[in-house]
């Protein structure tokens, strides 16, 4: 269903309009003339987020989700090969995974308590809380309608951060005004990840949104938000983020494509481990039958508003890369890269729980069991390439490329290796 949803950029751009802007979209069907009103800006949600933020309960909600993922949840945890850490204890116990979100679901615990249920999941330790101010509900008056899609992004991050870490505790950090394209809906955002470094909160923070940083105003503009993953970071918190939906490309702030490549912020901050998607080719139980291939609108590519990190030294060698590049890891994506940030989070957790702390930046050390590769637990993807709207892209290749970073993981034993890693 979510592949049929999302077969294009543009066809996934018109159902968020769909959701986000209803009442201008049916003036243009009735032949609206030119000059109308443009349509106001919007988050651009995966086809997954709207689908669950059109279901009129939490308990619909749930049982859309798999429908929605395209994949049951419990066999998620087969293919990214949970069990044997589960075995070892490590679940996720004592740690807590949050997700920042504009306005949140306030139904979250109805949603996840059905979901666990019909998924024989433990019951979920789930906290709402409100760092940037009192969040309205979805049917205040004066509430943007895309306040429902975000319950949806909600859950779907709730969901995947339960499935792959049933016992994490999970915050859902929701904040008062609505992310769409460029700085909007940022600062309050900001306050939030202070929030949660301030209180030392989490150990994972997942991020499922993004905007091209060509959305931004000025480079100034998008540099004053760094400082606050940095902050993240330095209390021991992992940030990671979705690389987009936008394959090679994306949107404008008037909702048109740029028609050249972008990457999406705050994927391609040089403080976040940005997550791709991947489609993954699995039977009924989750076992893989062939290899990941890259999701098609997955995004990727090179920044040209952060430099070449050092931990990317060794791979620029081979692809050229003059930027920051991104995904550096790619989990599954064909509901959007909003289920790939979460499901990585949580492997995260997994990884803090074992280590008996929170491990911070990541990156430097993942890039360093990158030569390691399937013996550390990363697993190439060597097929598939995210050219869209005419945009060329980037292929999947051996070994380090701009499309799927690092590729996939077995969790199992990724885990200990990144443990190791960072000491």
């Amino acid at each position: 269903m979510a592949a049929q949803l999302g077969k294009n950029s543009r066809a996934r751009r018109t159902l968020a309009l769909t959701v986000g802007a209803a009442a201008a979209l049916s003036l243009c069907a009735a032949g609206a003339p030119a000059t109308a009103a443009p349509v106001a800006k919007h988050h651009q949600f995966s086809s997954a987020a709207s689908l669950l933020g059109g279901a009129k309960s939490p308990q619909e909600r749930a049982a859309l989700t798999d429908r929605a993922l395209a994949a049951a949840g419990n066999s998620l945890q087969t293919s990214y090969d949970t069990k044997p850490l589960y075995d070892q204890g490590i679940d996720g116990t004592g740690t807590t995974l949050a997700t920042v979100v504009s306005y949140g679901d306030k139904d979250i615990q109805s949603y996840i308590d059905s979901y666990s249920k019909s998924h024989g999941l433990p019951a979920a330790d789930v906290q709402i809380v409100e760092p940037a101010g009192k969040v309205p509900a979805c049917g205040d008056p004066g509430t943007p309608a895309d306040c429902s899609s975000w319950g949806g992004e909600t859950d779907l991050d709730v969901a995947m951060f339960h499935t792959l870490a049933p016992k994490a505790k999970i915050l859902v950090v929701a904040t008062p005004t609505s992310e769409t394209q460029g700085i909007d809906g940022f600062p309050d955002m900001m306050t939030a990840i202070d929030y949660l470094a301030d209180h030392h909160s989490a150990n994972v923070i997942s991020m499922s949104l993004g905007t091209p940083e060509d959305d931004f105003d000025s480079s100034a503009q998008l540099h004053g938000l760094d400082a606050h993953f940095k902050k993240a970071t330095d209390a021991g918190i992992t940030v990671t983020a979705s690389t987009g939906d936008d394959g090679s490309t994306g949107t404008k702030k008037d909702n048109t494509p740029w028609g050249k490549k972008v990457v999406s912020f705050p994927a391609a901050n040089s403080y976040v481990t940005a997550v791709g998607g991947t489609v993954l080719h699995t039977d009924s139980t989750g076992t893989r039958t062939s290899p990941d291939t890259v999701w098609p609108l997955s995004g990727g590519g090179v920044s040209h508003e952060y430099p070449a990190p050092d931990w990317q030294a060794d791979v620029d060698q081979t692809t050229k890369a003059t930027g920051r590049s991104l995904p550096d890891i790619s989990l599954l994506g064909t509901s959007g890269t909003s289920q790939s940030s979460p499901l990585f989070a949580a492997v995260v957790a997994l990884a803090s729980q074992k280590a008996g702390k929170g491990l911070g930046f990541i990156n430097p050390a993942l890039y360093k069991i990158g030569a390691g590769a399937e013996t550390n637990g990363l697993v190439d993807v060597t097929s598939g390439s995210n050219a869209t709207d005419g945009v060329d892209g980037y292929e999947a290749g051996k070994g380090f490329d701009i499309v799927s970073g690092w590729g996939t993981l077995d969790a199992a034993k990724f885990v200990p290796a990144l443990v190791q890693q960072i000491g």
